[in-house]
């Protein structure tokens, strides 16, 4: 790895922090005081902190409605995301958004949607935006593998490309639309050649290894920071849990069976921990140390959350547009 111990702890713990997150959101939301579907992203963390690790502060990510992991990595506030999950008036969008609709603009975290491929044309203008500023900005925007069935997905890489708009256009490849298999949905399944008919520079990442996101996602903001236009980004990952809720219930009426085999299953964390302790780049102790710390943010930002007062019934009309 080309990287120094620093980078590889930064790395470790925001990826232990989304997996943390989620798990402990799994555990609490059956009590039904979080009043918001839940689109967990178990499996796929790699992708957000491998992607969000190269981009700067005011760089602009667009997310979808599987946000926490882009939300978090890309340095948006923990307690005000919990919050946003209570609905409460401390949350990051004030308690009117929920899990869906997650927003930091501070960090560059402009907005996710609950509309499938919604969010791509979003990071196409802040690109265009930032080209015609010349502030040297770069726009990502994630989604699924069912968004590139949508006609704003196309017409969205033509515009860039004609553009060479400084976006980069990320796809977390879990396979699934909701219940169905992109086998079932697509006669291609090489998603990457969707980008070719417009002349884009299309790069494929295993989506469970942090550091060949890192490295393909490098590859991928550099150009598109450099001036050689839109990005597209394949990231192979795993989705561990249904599409909505906790668990996965009714897995085997949808799931291939060799994903219901718990050894298929490829473990982001895991398979970074194991690199870093065979190389010898961080002690494991030091490893014990981030999860314990980790885990006290996480316990702070629940009890932030559950004591936060709710949006005042004669408020509930703010921010809302005529």
């Amino acid at each position: 790895m080309n990287l120094t111990a620093e980078q590889i702890i930064r790395l470790y713990r925001s990826l232990i922090r989304i997996r943390k997150v989620e798990q402990k959101i799994e555990e609490l939301y059956p009590r039904d005081e979080m009043k918001t579907p839940v689109h967990l992203s178990l499996g796929q963390e790699a992708v957000s902190v491998g992607v969000c690790s190269h981009l700067k502060r005011e760089d602009y990510v667009f997310s979808n409605h599987r946000s926490h992991g882009h939300y978090l990595a890309k340095g948006g506030d923990l307690p005000a995301m919990i919050a946003e999950l209570y609905c409460k008036e401390t949350g990051c969008a004030a308690g009117r958004g929920g899990s869906m609709h997650l927003v930091d603009p501070q960090v560059g975290l402009m907005g996710s949607s609950a509309i499938v491929a919604g969010s791509i044309p979003h990071a196409v203008g802040a690109a265009f935006a930032s080209w015609y500023r010349g502030d040297n900005r770069v726009a990502v925007t994630f989604f699924g593998d069912a968004a590139m069935e949508e006609g704003v997905f196309f017409e969205s890489l033509n515009l860039a490309a004609l553009r060479k708009l400084p976006v980069v256009f990320v796809c977390e490849n879990n396979y699934y639309a909701v219940c169905s298999r992109l086998s079932a949905r697509q006669v291609n399944e090489r998603l990457t050649a969707r980008a070719g008919a417009f002349d884009i520079p299309a790069y494929q990442a295993d989506g469970s290894d942090l550091l060949s996101v890192y490295e393909q996602a490098g590859t991928a903001i550099a150009a598109a920071r450099s001036g050689q236009g839109p990005v597209f980004l394949e990231c192979l990952c795993q989705r561990w849990r249904g599409h909505n809720g906790i668990g996965d219930p009714g897995r085997e009426n949808y799931r291939r069976s060799e994903d219901l085999d718990d050894a298929f299953r490829r473990c982001p964390v895991e398979i970074f921990k194991n690199k870093i302790l065979a190389q010898n780049l961080a002690p494991e102790a030091d490893i014990a140390a981030i999860d314990e710390a980790v885990d006290g943010e996480i316990e702070a930002a629940f009890l932030f959350a559950q004591q936060s007062p709710l949006p005042k019934k004669e408020e509930l009309g703010r921010f809302l547009f005529e």
